[in-house]
């Protein structure tokens, strides 16, 4: 019988909260996945995150009706992956489930999710949404190419097609919510310790009684911090920017003495200069890009990525779907 812990951020959630836990109230007796495997939601976690209604007050009032929920209260708004680590750290099954507050995703997925982890031995399961998430196409769009950048600058086409709907490994939940430090994308920190990810195909509903509590400004913010934390690929560009313009001044300044040599072709002022500012501004970030190496690296290690991190049961290859 596997345990599932569900946590849940909560921002805006005093009209959508009571239908997602009605939704969840018959997962947390004994219940089998589509593949029969048993499995139970031991508890719910409420993590508050002072958003500007009165979510307080709602998850008071589910505390008292269901024995299986439970209440962070956190001391002031720290943003949705600061909240879900909160909700992490107190988690005790042996599976973590995150999700939104806004009911999009189903938490009758939980079981599809959890057969698709245990078949193919992975740590982490990302839902992998077969229909257009019900927001306006430029929104949409602008999601798409943030994730394709993200899969760019992490070098891993799997953690690049995230969502809020994950199942991860208890262990790993609850170590990654132990070291996090600030400003980590929680994604991030997923796939510093974790080597096998899947996606597993679910449908999206529309939101409950609310739109999304996020502007494209606080989006735009996560998105900075995605790519801030990503490691050192980003920083690698603009040493590569720097090579490939000493490069050019290189060779105009060939092309330019050739000119004057052999061809009788008189050299402007112009030429000159171009050579002179293409060398030492090619010099100076190339110099920028190497110490921007040291300082990612410096980084990372303020930021507690781990050397490595222990388990209690063996590490088995993943079995291929």
């Amino acid at each position: 019988m596997h345990r599932v812990s569900i946590v849940i951020p909560v921002y805006q959630g005093a009209r959508t909260l009571p239908t997602l836990v009605e939704e969840i109230a018959p997962l947390t007796h004994q219940q089998t996945t589509p593949n029969g495997k048993g499995f139970v939601v031991c508890e719910v976690l409420f993590v508050h995150d002072c958003g500007p209604d009165r979510s307080d007050t709602t998850i008071e009032d589910i505390c008292a009706k269901y024995l299986c929920a439970k209440s962070v209260w956190l001391s002031r708004n720290y943003g949705q992956h600061a909240a879900t680590l909160a909700g992490m750290a107190s988690a005790t099954g042996d599976w973590v489930v995150t999700m939104d507050e806004d009911g999009q995703q189903n938490p009758a997925d939980i079981g599809s999710m959890l057969d698709y982890a245990l078949d193919s031995s992975l740590q982490l399961v990302y839902a992998q949404p077969t229909n257009p998430p019900p927001h306006g196409w430029l929104r949409n769009g602008l999601s798409r190419a943030a994730k394709t950048i993200s899969t760019k600058m992490l070098g891993n086409s799997a953690i690049g097609r995230f969502n809020s709907f994950r199942l991860v490994d208890g262990e790993i939940a609850r170590t990654l919510a132990a070291y996090c430090g600030n400003g980590v994308y929680l994604d991030v920190g997923l796939f510093w310790v974790t080597g096998r990810i899947g996606h597993c195909p679910v449908r999206l509903r529309d939101e409950l009684t609310r739109p999304s509590g996020y502007s494209y400004f606080r989006l735009f913010g996560h998105f900075w911090n995605l790519i801030l934390t990503t490691g050192t690929r980003p920083l690698r560009l603009i040493t590569i920017m720097g090579f490939f313009s000493m490069i050019l001044a290189i060779v105009i300044s060939a092309y330019a003495l050739y000119g004057k040599v052999f061809g009788q072709v008189p050299v402007q002022g112009w030429a000159s200069m171009l050579i002179v500012v293409s060398f030492f501004s090619g010099s100076i970030l190339t110099a920028l890009g190497v110490i921007a190496e040291y300082l990612a690296v410096t980084m990372g290690i303020v930021m507690g990525k781990p050397l490595y991190v222990v388990s209690t049961k063996p590490t088995r290859p993943a079995v291929l779907p």
